[in-house]
């Protein structure tokens, strides 16, 4: 251990707000006590700490340089972008408990099933917060942007620089977090115009068999995410550019443009009744994420104008 590596008394202090990012990040006692290991041997303190950032209200739990938090969410982060590739259930953009979480009834578990001591003990309602498994059904940027700013306030300014994306995409990442956690009543959409833009461009790299040019138009932590009907009809979930462009090469070069809830979207086949809707949710004019959805009952909840 040299100078700049974190003495353990100061990483013990922390301890508790660590312990609690990283569980409600990760879901599970036995990876945030993993990751909190992993840091706590790895963890270089800053040279030249400036002192805590100026408090104001509802700020009195944000990180001080001296505070490991950023690299306990870092680490997380990279836990959750694996978990996302590996994913092997089905996703319901109706219902996040379906994301192959924990079930439902009850409160968070330890790795061996017994409840969390540090978790919430009641499910999401008026006033209470999400379980880790409703947290689930949010892409790991959405995750990270939602329980650092909503549940540690945490500014959008120093959220931003974990996932390398500024804090107005940071601020867009949590309010599509909280809309698919029914905390909000509008999907946020800041630039409706350029969403159809880069939509449109998309298609037209799909068609042109240009998967170079779909990849630049993907974001890094883009993913694709399919409903049970469309995974049965071969839209297998993905994450990255280079996973999600060739997942949908082929049908996004032959689907018709759509109108998803107001939004630009792709139907297939090209002609007669739509079997597949691809749904796209842009930030920073850069494709985060594609929904696809095949189930009847999610395709009869949609406004789809073709």
């Amino acid at each position: 251990m040299d100078e700049h590596t974190v003495p353990a008394p100061l990483f013990e202090e922390h301890r508790p707000r660590l312990r609690a990012v990283a569980y409600r990040l990760l879901g599970t006692s036995e990876e945030a006590d993993e990751t909190l290991e992993d840091v706590r041997r790895t963890w270089r303190a800053p040279e030249n700490p400036s002192g805590p950032p100026p408090a104001g209200p509802g700020r009195a739990a944000v990180p001080s340089p001296d505070d490991p938090t950023e690299a306990v969410a870092r680490a997380c982060l990279d836990r959750l972008r694996a978990r996302e590739t590996h994913r092997e259930h089905p996703w319901d953009p109706w219902d996040p408990w379906a994301s192959g979480g924990p079930p439902r009834p009850g409160g968070p578990t330890t790795a061996d099933g017994a409840a969390d001591p540090d978790g919430p003990t009641t499910a999401d309602g008026p006033g209470e917060r999400p379980l880790p498994s409703a947290l689930d059904g949010l892409t790991p940027p959405e995750r990270l942007a939602y329980v650092l700013h909503d549940e540690f306030s945490v500014p959008y300014e120093e959220i931003a620089p974990i996932m390398d994306r500024t804090p107005a995409a940071t601020r867009q990442l949590a309010g599509r977090a909280r809309y698919r956690l029914r905390e909000a009543e509008e999907m946020p959409e800041p630039d409706p115009s350029r969403q159809r833009e880069v939509v449109a461009a998309f298609l037209a790299a799909a068609r042109g068999g240009d998967t170079a040019a779909m990849r630049e138009l993907l974001d890094p932590e883009v993913v694709l995410r399919a409903d049970t009907a469309a995974v049965r009809a071969g839209a297998a979930a993905a994450h990255g550019p280079g996973a999600v462009a060739e997942a949908v090469a082929d049908r996004a070069g032959t689907a018709r443009k759509a109108l998803v809830d107001g939004a630009a979207g792709l139907a297939w086949p090209p002609e007669g009744e739509p079997r597949l809707v691809f749904a796209f949710t842009v930030l920073d004019d850069r494709i985060t994420a594609i929904d696809a959805l095949s189930d009847a009952d999610h395709l009869n909840r949609l406004e789809l104008r073709l």
